[in-house]
C-alpha cells in the first residue's frame, strides 16, 4: 500500500527538501519571523521545499508566507490550536495535508478543497492533487461534503470527531483505499459505501452503528473491517463473500453477547451422564463387559477445552465464544466447546503477543467463526 506521509519520500534528498519546525512551541508570529529570516534564506530556496512540518506547536492559523512555497507537497499541521483552514491551502500542490488534533469545525474548512493553481485548472474546472487528508481529532459535526470532490484521494482520516453521518456522495471517491471514521457519532452507514471499489480498510469502530448495509459485501478489495464498540446486532449474510478480508474486529457489540446467550445448554441425557461418570472414574470396560455400541460411544468422548478441567462430553456441550489475539494485530472470535458452563474462563485483556498455545491447538476443537 502506498503511503503519502511526511515520513516518506521518493528521493534521497528528503532532508534538504523538508522544512521541519515541529515541536518548537512556535506561535504564528514567531513562525513568520522564522520564515522571513534572511539568515535562513528560506524564500530564496522556497521553490525547493516539498515538505513543511509544523506539528506540535501553538499555531492558531497559517503563516502568510506559506504561498511562497510553490512546490509544497506535504504539510503537517497536526497538534496545534488551528481554528480555520484558509482557502490559501488550496493554492498549493499538496499531496498530503495533515491537520489532525486541532480546533477545526465544518464552517472553518475551505468550501472547496480543489487545487486553484493555474496549471491544475482544466477546461475551466479545478482538480486536486491531494492523496491523503487527515482531519481526525477536530470538532467536525458532519461529514465534510467538499472532500467528495477529491477524486484522487486515497486516504481519508476523519476519526475522533462528532460526525453523525456519512455522505451519500461518498461513492464519488473511487480512488479511496482507506476510510477511517472511528470514534464519531455515526448511527447509519449508507449503501453508497459499497461502491468504493478500491477500498482496502474501513474503520467504523466506536460509533453508534446498529446495522450495516448489504452493499458492504461488494467491497471485494477490503482487507480490514473494524466494527468494534458499536451497537451491531447482526451482520449482512453476504459478508462472507469478502474473500480478501484478513482483519475483522467485532468485540463490544450486542451481536457477540447475543450469540453467546443463544447457545443454551440442553439437559444431558442419562446416557451422557453415565458415560461421563465412567470416563471420570478411569474405568476401562473390556470387550465382553458392555455391548459394542456402548464401547464405541465411550470411545467418542471429547475432552473439555478448559485446561483446568479433566471432564469430557459426548453429544451435549457448552459452546462459548472466546476472543483470541492473533499476530499481535487483531482479535479473532473463536468457538470453543466445554463440558460445562462452569468451565468458562473470564476474558483476559488483549496482549500484543502470539496466540496462547491452548487457543491455537486444533486438539481443543476450536474453529474460527464469523458472528452473526
Amino acid at each position: 500500500m502506498e503511503v503519502y506521509t511526511s515520513d516518506s519520500s521518493d528521493t534521497d534528498s528528503r532532508e534538504q527538501k523538508t522544512l521541519d519546525f515541529g515541536r518548537m512551541s512556535l506561535d504564528l508570529v514567531t513562525l513568520e519571523d522564522h520564515l522571513a529570516s534572511p539568515q535562513k534564506a528560506l524564500l530564496k530556496s522556497s521553490g525547493d521545499i516539498e515538505a513543511m512540518l509544523l506539528n506540535h506547536n501553538r499555531l492558531v492559523g497559517l503563516p502568510r508566507l506559506l504561498l511562497q512555497f510553490a512546490n509544497l507537497k506535504v504539510l503537517d499541521l497536526s497538534s496545534n490550536a488551528i481554528t480555520t483552514l484558509p482557502d490559501a491551502v488550496c493554492q498549493l500542490p499538496l499531496v498530503t495535508l495533515i491537520a489532525k488534533n486541532n480546533l477545526l469545525t465544518n464552517a472553518s474548512l475551505p468550501k472547496s478543497l480543489l487545487t486553484k493553481q493555474a496549471h491544475h485548472v482544466t477546461n475551466g474546472s479545478s482538480t486536486s492533487t491531494l492523496k491523503e487528508l487527515n482531519l481526525s481529532g477536530n470538532q467536525l459535526t458532519h461529514f465534510p461534503e467538499q472532500v467528495t470532490d477529491l477524486r484522487h484521494l486515497k486516504y481519508l482520516y476523519l476519526g475522533g470527531n462528532k460526525i453523525s453521518g456519512i455522505s451519500k456522495d461518498i461513492w464519488k471517491m473511487q480512488s479511496l483505499h482507506v476510510l477511517s471514521l472511528g470514534g464519531n457519532l455515526i448511527s447509519e452507514v449508507p449503501e453508497a459505501v459499497g461502491s468504493l471499489n478500491q477500498l482496502q480498510a474501513l474503520v467504523l469502530c466506536d460509533n453508534l452503528i446498529e446495522i450495516l448495509p448489504t452493499s458492504i459485501a461488494r467491497l471485494k478489495n477490503l482487507k480490514s473491517l473494524l466494527l468494534h464498540k458499536n451497537r451491531l446486532r447482526h451482520l449482512p449474510k453476504d459478508i462472507v463473500a469478502l474473500k480478501n478480508l484478513t482483519e475483522l474486529s467485532l468485540r463490544d457489540n450486542p451481536l457477540v453477547v447475543r450469540f453467546v446467550q443463544d447457545m443454551a445448554l440442553k439437559p444431558p441425557t442419562l446416557l451422557e451422564l453415565a458415560g461421563r461418570i465412567v470416563k471420570a472414574s478411569g474405568q476401562r470396560p473390556g470387550p465382553y463387559d458392555i455391548p459394542r455400541t456402548l464401547a464405541e460411544y465411550l470411545n467418542s468422548a471429547n475432552c473439555c477445552v478448559n485446561p483446568n478441567c479433566r471432564g469430557v462430553f459426548f453429544d451435549n456441550r457448552v459452546e462459548h465464544i472466546k476472543f483470541v489475539d492473533f499476530c499481535g494485530k487483531y482479535r479473532v472470535p473463536l468457538l470453543q466447546y466445554l463440558c460445562s458452563s462452569k468451565c468458562i474462563e473470564p476474558e483476559q485483556p488483549a496482549r500484543g503477543s502470539s496466540v496462547p498455545a491452548a487457543s491455537a491447538s486444533s486438539g481443543f476443537m476450536m474453529r474460527k467463526v464469523l458472528l452473526g
